[in-house]
This record gives structure tokens, sequence and C-alpha cells, in this order.
């Protein structure tokens, strides 16, 4: 592909749009009307919580059933996005840019005093751009960050599933795209079986609702995240049995300690004196927890989620340095986002967190870092 064929591949077209704006459609419609636990958010500053309608899987599911359906009666094709992923790129992009402003606009005119919706203007346009000036902005009743995160995720799979049958239509279906988009299905679809414990996480509960967020959970998370698919369409890699079974352990690794550790987090956080790994939770000072994952490293959680990552871009081999974005990103994300948690939990708990650095003095890989 030429300079010119490429950037013309970025132009939105009236398909992309509307491709963009019925998923975002339907994700509302389906998230609202579709059963699901509704979870109780964290305590606001004024004493409110926000609720969330976990019903992510049960939407996931029913979208993925409508799309096979509607392949077999010739109404969609399965390729639609693999076949359109650079100007879907774009649109997204485009998106993103508008949805920051109007929140940008909205947030500033914004007369609102709650602990959700109270303007937090710093004066200095990129900063309030980048990071958001309200916490929980909604539309029609919709909590924006929630849904922005959820679509993320959910675009990741779809994303996927499509490079996945553009491969088969190829014929080019290999063993490394196999073990690729089976580790990818099992980390979403868990991802939405416990999204209940997103509403713990500090993106729900801390950060307003700005660029930051608003990119990278429909840009970068769907778009990045599946770089691996879309190089192993062009690139056919051959993996030896041990290297499947080598692959294959890094990820059930990577899943124990990532899922263990935010369960482990997260139950703590509904209930303090629930048992981690059968016994009583140790805890510095009434509020951080030494237990279990988090008495081996402060964010072992982070240890998982990269081990995870590595084991998404293994099957694609050592030929090439483009599969491992993924993974090389996030351990610069989470080693900055570890130092940035750090110095709030330093400045939050001040002596109690000195005391818990002694107990646990491993940030996220124990006896290394």
């Amino acid at each position: 592909m030429d300079l010119s064929s490429l950037l013309t591949s970025f132009i939105p077209s009236s398909t992309s749009v509307c491709l963009l704006f019925g998923f975002f459609g339907y994700l509302g419609i389906a998230g609202s009307v579709l059963p699901g636990k509704l979870v109780p958010g964290a305590n606001l500053a004024d004493g409110t919580r926000l609720h969330y309608r976990c019903n992510g899987l049960l939407s996931l599911l029913l979208l993925v059933g409508l799309l096979v359906i509607g392949a077999w009666m010739d109404f969609v094709s399965l390729t639609a996005i693999s076949d359109r992923g650079l100007e879907l790129l774009s649109t997204t992009f485009i998106f993103s840019v508008i949805v920051t402003m109007i929140l940008y606009v909205a947030g500033s005119k914004s007369n609102d005093r709650s602990a959700s919706l109270k303007p937090h203007i710093t004066g200095n346009i990129i900063d309030d751009l980048w990071f958001g000036i309200q916490l929980n902005p909604n539309f029609l009743g919709v909590d924006l960050k929630f849904f922005f995160v959820r679509a993320g995720m959910m675009g990741w799979l779809l994303i996927n599933l499509s490079v996945l049958a553009k491969s088969i239509q190829d014929a080019n279906l290999s063993q490394s795209m196999i073990l690729y988009q089976l580790f990818c299905v099992i980390y979403i679809m868990d991802y939405f079986f416990y999204e209940e414990y997103m509403t713990s996480t500090w993106d729900i509960i801390a950060e307003r609702l700005g660029f930051m967020l608003v990119f990278g959970d429909l840009v970068w998370i769907p778009f990045t995240f599946s770089i691996q698919g879309w190089w192993l369409l062009s690139n056919k890699v051959e993996l030896s049995t041990a290297a499947i079974v080598a692959n294959c352990c890094v990820f059930v690794i990577g899943y124990l300690v990532f899922r263990g550790a935010n369960k482990q987090k997260h139950d703590f956080k509904k209930n303090p004196k629930a048992l981690i790994w059968g016994q009583p939770p140790k805890v510095i000072g009434g509020k951080l927890l030494v237990s279990g994952y988090w008495g081996i490293a402060r964010h072992c959680n982070y240890l998982g989620d990269l081990l995870l990552a590595l084991s998404f871009s293994l099957p694609c081999g050592f030929s090439s340095p483009v599969p491992y974005f993924y993974p090389i990103y996030l351990l610069i994300l989470l080693i900055w986002r570890e130092r940035r948690d750090e110095a709030r939990c330093a400045e939050k708990y001040k002596d109690i967190w000195a005391e818990y650095r002694q107990a646990v003095p491993w940030r996220i890989l124990p006896y290394v870092y």
C-alpha cells in the first residue's frame, strides 16, 4: 500500500460512522433495558453514590448472537470491521475529540454542586481537557465513564472476532491466531463476568472524564490492544508444542495473579473481614491490606496484567517488535501509574503508608522492583 492509499484509508466514510453509532446505540439501549446486577459505587465526597447496572456480559453475548444470525441471513458482514479498520480508527478518534470538547463546554457551564457533576476547573485548558472537569457526567441517564470503558472492552473483542473472520475467509488461520484469540476471549469474557469489580477501580472512583479516559477507552483499548491480531493476518507464525505450552503457562499465571489480586481488593473494600486465602485479613491502620497478593507486592495486580499482555503477544513469535507494542506500552504506563499511585497514597495515608511500605517493600515484581 502506497502513502496515498494509506492516507485515503483513514478517511471516515458513512459506513464507518453508521457502524460506530450503531454500536453505541445498541450499548445504550441494551445497557438500560437488559437485566443486570445493580451495584452501588463508592461513597462520593458529598455522601452520595452512583449505582451501576452490570449487564455487560449479557449485552455482549446478545450482540455477538445477533451478529452471527445477521451474517447467516446475509444482513451483515463479519469482516465489516476488519475491512475498514483504519477508517473506523479515525472515525472513533474524531468522535473522542468531539466528545471531549462537549464535556469541557458542558462542564464549564454547569452550576451543579454535587460531587459527581461539580466542575473542577484549574484554569489550564490543556489540563482541563486532558483530565476532564466533571467526575461522573451522564447523557440521558447513562453514566458516560462506565459506558465508555464498556464500549472499549467490547470493541476490542468485536475487532478481534472480525479479524478472526477475515483470517478464516482468507484461508490463513494459524495456531498463533487461534491462541491469541482464545486468550483475548477468556480475558474479555472474564472482565464482563466480573464487571462489578470495575466500580471499585481508581478510574471510576476518582478520575474525571476528559480526553485521557475518552480516548483511552474508545480508541486506545480496542485499536492498540488488537495489534497482534492485525499483525497475524499478514504474518504466519508456526509455534512448537513447547512454545504453546509455555505461552499457556504465562497466560494462566498472569490470569491467576491479576484476577486474584483484584478480587481480594474488591472483596476487602466490600467486607473488610472477608477471609483471604482462608485467613482473616491483615490490615495496617485499618485501611491498607497486607494479606494475599497485597502482602507480596504493593501493586501485584499490575504484575498479572503485564503477564497477560505478554501472553497476548507471544503467539506472534519474535521476528518483529510490532506485536509487542501492547506489553511494552503497558509496562511504561503501569510504572508511571504506580509512581502516581504511590505519591497519592503517601499524601493520603501519611505515616500509615510508610508503615505499609516497610511491610510490603516490593512495588510490582518481588525481589526485582
